[in-house]
């Protein structure tokens, strides 16, 4: 009997990470790369083709599919070979805000896209560019990352083209899009785990992978989060504490409130509704290192609610569930004690959390029923705690809490995948 392995890519926002697993689902193999602080398209290969070379030679050798994540909304221009023609704008990057308000003269009301941190937007920003008269294509980091293996341009999967104007029931975009003068540039949509194409012949010869390794489409950084944490009925969450929080509820009704930076991915025959704020481990990160966190973690008592008022934020701006590029953080008074400080921060973090789940529903989400969690702030316990208080539904453990795990399953499975649990006709 014929074994296979397959790979899922996770790309978030400080390093990437891979992962291995069987027929079974079982874990072989995890690899790690980190990003140092840099990001750009040559560092983005590099870390690709890192994480591939990790992984044992005899796992390599039976590699049946692959799928990579990224982050929402990171994106590049390339030219006809499908090199890089400038720097990444990342997910969090809103120089794009006044392309974004003249999207919101054409756009659905409440649109994702009128956001400055869109695709979309940043598509228009870089259509102003000295470099976009050489573009050819215009990539999410997924969709690029997956081109370096399959070697196939213009090919996106709808849960990355959704904030550059996608229609996700469609699979193409609408015609307010295709009226854009610098809508050319913008990829074929496909749905998620779709096979796109086998890996390049340079690329199999290469690393050792068999010619019929299928690269699969991708997701989204959280999506594939989503996909790994095993939650599959109406009402069921997952937030990812990552650098950044995103919220993923699923939902039978979609949501979208530009304002409020809620939008929704199809998921089968359901809806992720939810949102990414830019408050999250990032700004923890910046006042401790990890040592720090554990020991002054063990010294809070969570079931107490601290008396700081904070909105933690790195620099002004928040997406979720504020949308407003200004928004200022909110992180004083310091008091002296670290422990307080951190207590603040915790909760402060919670309540935006907690906060913008009650948003989902009011909007229309299905009701929460729980909350599991992934990312490396899934791991602390008083935050657990702190969170559950301020939730008030069940917080049950995640599958597993990485989103390479995720991307591994879409290897495997492919799109039926966003079908199981939930709806069990497909």
């Amino acid at each position: 009997m014929k074994h296979n392995a397959f790979l899922g890519i996770d790309f978030g926002t400080t390093g990437a990470r891979a992962m291995v697993i069987d027929d079974a689902g079982e874990i072989l193999a995890r690899c790690q790369y980190d990003f140092h602080g840099e990001q750009s398209g040559p560092m983005w290969r590099t870390a690709l083709f890192e994480l591939i070379a990790q992984v044992p030679f005899a796992l390599r050798n039976i590699l049946a599919s692959i799928a990579i994540n990224g982050t929402s909304a990171t994106v590049l221009l390339c030219d006809a070979a499908g090199e890089p023609l400038s720097p990444p704008l990342l997910y969090n990057d809103a120089r794009a805000s006044a392309d974004a308000a003249a999207l919101a003269q054409t756009a659905p009301r409440d649109h994702v896209c009128i956001t400055p941190t869109s695709g979309l937007a940043k598509l228009a920003w870089l259509s102003h560019q000295p470099e976009f008269v050489a573009a050819a294509s215009f990539a999410h980091q997924a969709d690029w990352l997956a081109f370096l293996l399959h070697g196939k341009p213009g090919i996106s999967d709808c849960h990355n083209a959704l904030k550059s104007g996608g229609d996700p029931e469609m699979l193409d975009y609408p015609p307010w899009v295709k009226a854009l003068p610098f809508s050319a540039r913008l990829p074929g949509i496909v749905e998620p785990g779709t096979v796109i194409g086998p890996v390049s012949g340079r690329v199999s010869h290469h690393f050792a992978l068999p010619r019929d390794c299928m690269v699969r489409a991708g997701t989204t950084d959280s999506i594939a989060a989503f996909l790994a944490a095993g939650a599959t009925q109406p009402g069921e969450a997952v937030t990812s504490l990552g650098s950044t929080l995103v919220l993923k509820l699923l939902s039978e009704q979609r949501v979208e409130s530009a304002q409020h930076g809620i939008y929704s991915h199809r998921f089968g025959k359901m809806w992720l509704t939810g949102g990414a704020s830019n408050s999250g481990g990032a700004v923890l990160r910046a006042c401790f290192d990890d040592a720090e966190l554990q020991i002054l973690s063990s010294r809070i008592d969570p079931m107490q609610s601290s008396k700081l008022d904070y909105y933690p934020l790195l620099h002004p701006g928040e997406r979720f569930p504020v949308n407003d590029p200004a928004y200022p953080p909110r992180l004083t008074p310091r008091p002296d004690d670290d422990v307080s400080f951190l207590h603040g921060l915790l909760e402060g973090i919670a309540r935006i959390e907690a906060q913008g789940y009650r948003l989902l529903q009011d909007l229309g989400a299905t009701p929460l029923i729980s909350v599991r969690s992934a990312g490396g702030g899934a791991g602390n316990s008083a935050f657990n705690a702190i969170r559950l208080r301020l939730l008030g539904v069940p917080m049950p453990l995640a599958h597993q809490t990485e989103a390479a795990y995720g991307s591994a399953l879409l290897a495997r499975d492919g799109s039926r995948l966003l079908y199981s649990g939930h709806d069990k006709s497909i």
